[in-house]
């Protein structure tokens, strides 16, 4: 099973909705397609589909699937990496009517060069290509989600510890 999310972002995400069900359509994807179509107008013919589906069915239509495939909100590309796979990820863009700006693209180009567990698609028509060639090669999902609370404890924890050297030093 594919299961695809675009979110709960008020704009219309019928870019990758009528991709997916384009492909499904055409029996280029044969397997079960479930799509959280979110705000989009385009409503699915060939897909399984909900506008929204409550969190619950959201985690096991992620543990189900075979392929997940996500707009570039983190909540939603984090969900299946918290479940040990590599989601497609395709960021909506503002010259589509998307979003209000080409944050996702930035943000997701970054979350794969440094972490390198995403695949992320930004042309549509790649979208086929990504399916097609998934778990031949593809990064390794990091289950793993390291925290900033520690890092910027240690770090303030140095600063603090070089504040009361100055201080003591001063003093002198």
């Amino acid at each position: 099973m594919i299961f695809v999310t675009v979110g709960t972002h008020e704009q219309q995400f019928n870019r990758l909705v009528r991709e997916v069900d384009r492909l499904r359509g055409e029996k280029l994807i044969e397997e079960k397609v479930v799509i959280q179509t979110g705000f989009s107008t385009y409503e699915p013919v060939f897909c399984e589909w909900s506008r929204l589906y409550p969190y619950q069915q959201m985690l096991q239509y992620v543990a189900e699937a075979r392929i997940v495939i996500t707009h570039g909100g983190p909540s939603s590309f984090i969900m299946p990496l918290q479940q040990g796979k590599v989601p497609i990820v395709v960021p909506r863009q503002k010259g589509y009517g998307e979003h209000v700006n080409d944050h996702q693209v930035e943000f997701c180009r970054a979350v794969a060069t440094r972490r390198k567990n995403i695949i992320v698609i930004e042309e549509i028509g790649e979208l086929w290509n990504a399916i097609h060639m998934y778990g031949m090669s593809r990064p390794e999902a990091v289950t793993e989600m390291e925290g900033n609370n520690q890092k910027f404890l240690d770090e303030f924890k140095r600063i603090v510890k070089g504040l009361r050297i100055n201080t003591t030093n001063k003093g002198r």
